[in-house]
């Protein structure tokens, strides 16, 4: 099957940073076949959608969230110490189709939101894999490892032996990647942390964990160790395989050089809304950057920066950066649009596959409408992209081909029905919510 997409400003967001103010794109089956500028003999092809001069550019990548907390939304977000106020003991609660339906409502947020692809860490996570399935999304995927008991494990080795299996089953899968998903480097003894570098060797997948991310996460390796928690799993081996790290918010100079060193494997979730909610800080991305490591956005989990959608942490990053730096050139809304989608496609290891629209890659697209009040007029698309456009932009989305929002709707599913099966799922978990809410 082939389907043509004309009239529209595409941002290749490749190498080159190539542009076709006036293009179109055409997909064969999966893939990008063809791609320029408009002409008067455009391709033959079984459906033709006029793009009317929307903005086609890669499908955005969020490189780190929990899907399966969408329960979790709005509660408790002022309340201090919300992970072990809040988090942690409602957790215990979840069950395999509570995060089912969290799932599915959360890929959906997603994908009407123009993200194509993301990695997730939380419980259950092989009902997180047969939602992606049935959403037809692209997917890292990692059973969260920590040292408690919890809703699916009742400890560490238990999560340990989950994460195995969920590793057999769906490796080799064409949407589906599974990682391993250590909570934290001060979430897991250090028997554990060994037997998880272990794992990843043994059938050589990523893993992906929240990283400098705690104030008191950073004092117990200080007094413990006498080093920062980048160092410390270094020495476990953890930067000589694919590392995901999620926040790193107090990266340190000397762990920015010792990553530099790495840097073809470990990568790093920056999850600014997240982060800037909780009054953690702003992750020194520039050095990062500055230092070669790669680096792409994520949402972190629906409770802890509310939305899924990349627009929001586009416009955050700019903001709070620039704020941060005192310097309102830093990161060109260029630059956000690019770790967005090619440096999430990056930091996930996908973008041999996805993350730029380039002839041969996967067909993971995003068309931004450019008809709403707020997207005229249009000097710069990159800083429309950043400054000016939202979630409610994005009208048709495609997944390795195949499109699932089709004029700002879902083609598969419907969001009312996803909402009411989520709804039904809740019972318990809102009876308990309201008890802890009470509590403060």
């Amino acid at each position: 099957m082939k389907q043509l997409i004309k009239n529209v400003h595409i941002l290749t967001m490749d190498e080159e940073w190539t542009e076709y103010k006036h293009g179109y794109l055409l997909i064969e089956e999966n893939r990008i076949s063809q791609l320029g500028p408009m002409s008067d003999s455009l391709p033959q092809a079984d459906e033709v959608l006029d793009g009317q001069k929307g903005i086609l550019l890669p499908g955005m990548i969020n490189t780190h969230t929990h899907t399966g907390m969408i329960p979790f939304r709005s509660l408790g977000d002022d309340v201090p110490d919300r992970l072990r106020r809040f988090l942690f003991p409602l957790e215990q609660v979840m069950t395999p189709k509570l995060v089912r339906a969290s799932a599915e409502y959360a890929m959906a947020e997603m994908l009407l939101s123009g993200v194509t692809a993301f990695c997730d860490m939380y419980y259950f996570e092989d009902e997180v894999a047969q939602a992606a399935e049935a959403m037809k999304v692209r997917a890292l995927l990692g059973e969260t490892i920590i040292d408690m008991a919890t809703c699916d494990a009742k400890d560490s080795a238990d999560a340990l032996a989950y994460c195995e299996s969920f590793i057999q089953k769906w490796q080799g899968h064409e949407m589906i990647t599974p990682v391993i998903a250590p909570h934290a480097p001060n979430t897991n003894d250090l028997k554990t942390l060994e037997a998880i570098a272990a794992l990843s060797r043994k059938y050589n997948v990523s893993i992906t964990m929240h990283v400098e991310e705690m104030t008191y996460e950073m004092e117990e390796f200080t007094e413990k160790y006498q080093q920062t928690p980048i160092a410390f799993l270094h020495e476990l081996g953890y930067l000589d395989q694919e590392f995901i790290m999620a926040h790193c918010i107090f990266m340190t100079e000397e762990d920015m050089e010792l990553v530099k060193e790495y840097k073809d494997n470990v990568r790093i979730a920056h999850c600014i809304g997240a982060n800037t909610k909780s009054a953690k800080g702003v992750a020194p991305v520039r050095g990062m950057l500055e230092h070669q490591l790669t680096v792409g956005l994520g949402t972190d989990g629906p409770s802890s920066g509310n939305t899924l959608d990349l627009f929001t942490q586009m416009r955050m990053f700019a903001n709070f950066h620039k704020t941060h730096l005192a310097e309102r050139g830093a990161f060109p809304a260029k630059e956000i649009v690019q770790i967005a989608t090619a440096g999430g496609a990056k930091t996930l290891g996908l973008f041999n596959q996805v993350g730029s629209l380039e002839v041969g890659k996967k067909a993971d697209l995003t068309l931004v409408e450019t008809q709403s009040v707020t997207m005229f007029p249009i000097f710069d698309a990159y800083s429309a992209l950043v400054y000016s456009a939202n979630a409610s932009n994005v009208s048709d989305v495609w997944v390795n081909g195949q499109q699932l929002v089709k004029g700002k709707q879902l083609v598969l599913r419907d969001v009312q029905v996803l909402r009411a099966a989520l709804y039904q799922q809740m019972d318990e978990f809102v009876a308990q919510a309201k008890r802890k809410a009470s509590e403060v």
